[in-house]
């Protein structure tokens, strides 16, 4: 890719006491581009990404966003960067509708310092139709919500508050499959925006329909950068299980 990268994540490294969790890793993310992360649990994966939305500091090595070197010692500091991160457990408030959570802890309010209910509202729909036409139930507490209208929230309020770099962590999991094509599509339209997206997965489906590229984590070190086009899924199984691609690889598609 030619455009400029939108991060840029150097030599990165963490420890928790003698455990080092992540090892001088390095990973950039351009402009509507989608890289997967894999590894199996404890890879170092999370904690890479979780040095990136400013909810661990890192021990070593730099961040760079738009060429910027960034500081990002919390969540707020990676908002501020346009940084947002959709957890596996989305993180939202259950009891709440889903315009109260697409602002929570950012609420708009009236000039009398009162909520604004109905500014939330209106927005709210305005960025929810944009994702998908068909959730109309926004007034609805989001426990009472179909796993992909709780993804639709978790998203908005990541593209509502200007987000250019998205952190997805297993986005489908324990979604049924219609859901699972909902995500995917969204997916696919937040890329077509612009918006570069690290996507932390197991599916190995979703990867190869989503990502541009991958990088496969072992022990805490990168073990591979790839393309998409030049892997299979064995290659990336291989890199996952062995930290290595298969004896006498050679890229697929000509890579």
């Amino acid at each position: 890719m030619t455009e400029a990268p939108l991060v840029e994540i150097r030599n990165i490294h963490k420890r928790f006491g003698g455990v080092h969790a992540v090892k001088d890793v390095s990973i950039d993310l351009h402009p509507g581009e989608v890289v997967g992360v894999l590894g199996h649990n404890g890879a170092g994966k999370s904690v890479l990404m979780s040095m990136l939305s400013g909810a661990l500091p890192a021990d070593s090595g730099e961040i760079l966003v738009r060429g910027e070197r960034a500081r990002i010692d919390n969540p707020r500091d990676a908002r501020r960067y346009g940084i947002e991160t959709i957890y596996q457990t989305l993180a939202l408030a259950d009891n709440l509708n889903a315009p109260a959570n697409l602002f929570l802890g950012r609420e708009l309010r009236t000039r009398w310092g009162t909520l604004d209910d109905d500014s939330m509202e209106a927005e709210a729909r305005k960025v929810f139709h944009r994702l998908n036409p068909n959730f109309t139930n926004i007034n609805d507490p989001v426990i009472n919500m179909s796993g992909g209208q709780r993804q639709v929230v978790a998203i908005g309020r990541a593209i509502y508050f200007n987000a250019c770099i998205l952190i997805m962590d297993e986005p489908t999991a324990a979604l049924g499959p219609s859901e699972t094509a909902m995500v995917a599509d969204l997916t696919k339209q937040l890329r077509a925006e612009g918006i570069g997206i690290f996507l932390i997965s197991h599916d190995m489906h979703d990867v190869f329909d989503l990502c541009d590229r991958v990088m496969v984590m072992k022990n805490g070190e990168s073990v591979g950068i790839h393309p998409i086009a030049e892997v299979t899924k064995d290659d990336v199984l291989s890199l996952i299980i062995l930290g290595q691609l298969p004896e006498g690889w050679t890229p697929r598609n000509g890579g």
